[in-house]
């Protein structure tokens, strides 16, 4: 039986919270990110999802937009999306990447223009109804 797929605990106090246990630099850096995601996408709506700190875009095509998190060596960002960091190619050349992620220094935020690109890159996606 495959295993069932944890819904998104919907929540500011839950978001608040997973903040608050990450350690410095990374807590520091990660409400850098999430004050920048908040400023892009002012409607947008914080939950926890998939164990990381996300936010959902609001209206009636909403979708998963953002998700961010501190680990050991880096912090990571989530597009929600494989296709967003491929699209967006050159921007993303200084940053190491996997299939789904942007890793960044625990100490140093991305780049509000990137971060900017890279909400807009899915919320068109989201639009186009790639949730």
């Amino acid at each position: 039986m495959a295993k069932a797929i944890k819904p998104a605990k919907s929540g500011l106090a839950e978001v608040e919270a997973y903040l608050a246990a990450i350690p410095e630099p990374a807590r520091t850096t990660l409400l850098t990110v999430r004050e920048t995601i908040r400023s892009v996408a002012p409607g947008a709506t914080e939950e926890i999802s998939y164990g990381v700190a996300a936010f959902r875009s609001a209206g009636p095509k909403a979708g998963r937009l953002a998700g961010y998190t501190a680990g050991k060596k880096f912090c990571s960002y989530y597009p929600m999306s494989g296709s967003v960091l491929t699209t967006l190619g050159d921007a993303l050349k200084s940053y190491p990447t996997t299939k789904g992620a942007l890793q960044f220094p625990l100490d140093k935020p991305l780049p509000t223009a990137l971060i900017k690109k890279l909400i807009q890159a899915r919320l068109k996606e989201i639009e186009a109804g790639k949730l």
